[in-house]
């Protein structure tokens, strides 16, 4: 995607900076596994870029978002809002993408 927002990624954007974010309990357990604090998440939004945007997910509008840790390393999270409502921004799952299978910028799912 070329421009760091899309409308789904600057709506989780708005939502975040007033505290409107629910954490799934996937997301929750995601973010255990591969080490990465909810702070990290939730100060890295302001800056995210869409990777991939889903605006006509059943579920609701979903975006795949590059976002950066205080360390600088590369986390990949799915956002989404669910379907017929305006909040809260839901952290549906993050992830620290594999470079085997992403661009040397995280940005390009490989082939």
């Amino acid at each position: 995607m070329e421009s760091r927002l899309s409308e789904t990624l600057a709506a989780v954007e708005a939502l975040a900076s007033t505290g409107e974010v629910r954490i799934s309990d996937h997301g929750y357990d995601e973010l255990s596994e591969d080490g990465i604090l909810v702070r990290n998440i939730l100060d890295g939004v302001a800056d995210a870029v869409a990777v991939e945007d889903y605006p006509d997910f059943p579920k609701g509008p979903t975006v795949l978002a590059l976002q950066f840790d205080g360390d600088s390393k590369a986390i990949h999270v799915v956002w989404g809002i669910p379907k017929g409502h305006n909040s809260p921004a839901v952290l549906v799952t993050a992830y620290r993408p594999d470079s085997r299978r992403w661009s040397a910028d995280f940005r390009e799912r490989l082939k």
